[in-house]
């Protein structure tokens, strides 16, 4: 089934309310990332507050099965809908206005927040389905990654988890639950600072598409993507060891890029170990 056609195909459902300023297809698909298990993510750009009759009315017009509808919260109205073929969308709603301030929280006031980084990155490289002029708008704001938000992003992204003292510890009692919810916070931490030194808005707030970002960084460790997959799946003690070898090849990658960034104290707080 061609994803892209049943897109558009949808889009030009939306697009018949006057109240839709632009659609943008988002996710794995506006990436050609695509698999058997994919579905649509459209975002959907309102001039003002959508009705719940405007909001089912397109899943009503191709007999769509409603899965989720959720009310307005966090600056999102959100549903999803199986159609006819079988294909799930995945639809979040914005005010244009909302998406506008995202950006500029970001791009000048260099918020970090990742549900609102998502959005941007949307935009950056999601495909416009329906007013492009408007889209474009939007699409010429987030083009320059601003220098100081990348130092942003790197600054706060190495202050690991207290608990990260704490996995020698771990190891010791064999408490495997906790000691992979520190390591995969770590690891979360890591690729905040690799967002930030290659200059690329977070995609999704827990790093889905983990290869094809790697694969796009130019500032990065070596064999990075198999490292970060050995240490959840190979032995816990040799996988500790690989994490704390990582951390410290990203804080001289920090240190090479960005000399000027004073990370004193994220090194302290790092080398404590109880």
């Amino acid at each position: 089934m061609d994803l892209l056609q049943q897109s558009i195909g949808m889009a030009a459902v939306y697009k018949e309310n006057p109240k839709i300023e632009a659609i943008i297809l988002a996710g794995s698909v506006s990436k050609n990332l695509q698999d058997e298990h994919s579905d649509i993510e459209l975002h959907i750009l309102w001039s003002s507050p959508p009705t719940d009759e405007e909001r089912r009315y397109p899943i009503q017009q191709i007999d769509g099965i409603f899965l989720s509808y959720h009310p307005y919260e966090d600056e999102e109205w959100s549903e999803a809908y199986l159609n006819q073929n079988g294909i799930k969308f995945e639809i979040s709603s914005f005010l244009f206005e909302t998406v506008e301030r995202f950006i500029s929280d970001v791009v000048e006031n260099y918020e970090t927040n990742y549900d609102k980084q998502c959005i941007l990155a949307s935009i950056h490289s999601g495909v416009g389905l329906f007013g492009k002029e408007r889209i474009n708008e939007l699409k010429n704001r987030v083009a320059t990654y601003p220098l100081q938000f990348s130092k942003h992003m790197i600054s706060e992204n190495l202050w690991l988890s207290n608990r990260w003292n704490n996995r020698e510890a771990l190891l010791k009692r064999k408490d495997w639950l906790m000691l992979y919810d520190v390591i995969c916070g770590v690891q979360k931490n890591l690729f905040g600072v690799l967002f930030g030194l290659n200059h690329m808005y977070v995609h999704h707030p827990v790093f889905k598409w983990m290869g094809n970002n790697i694969e796009l960084m130019e500032i990065k460790p070596e064999n990075l993507h198999n490292r970060m997959n050995e240490i959840l799946i190979g032995d816990p003690k040799k996988g500790v060891i690989e994490l704390e070898g990582l951390i410290e090849e990203v804080m001289r990658l920090v240190r090479e890029y960005h000399p000027e960034l004073d990370i004193s104290g994220q090194k302290k707080n790092i080398g404590y170990v109880k």
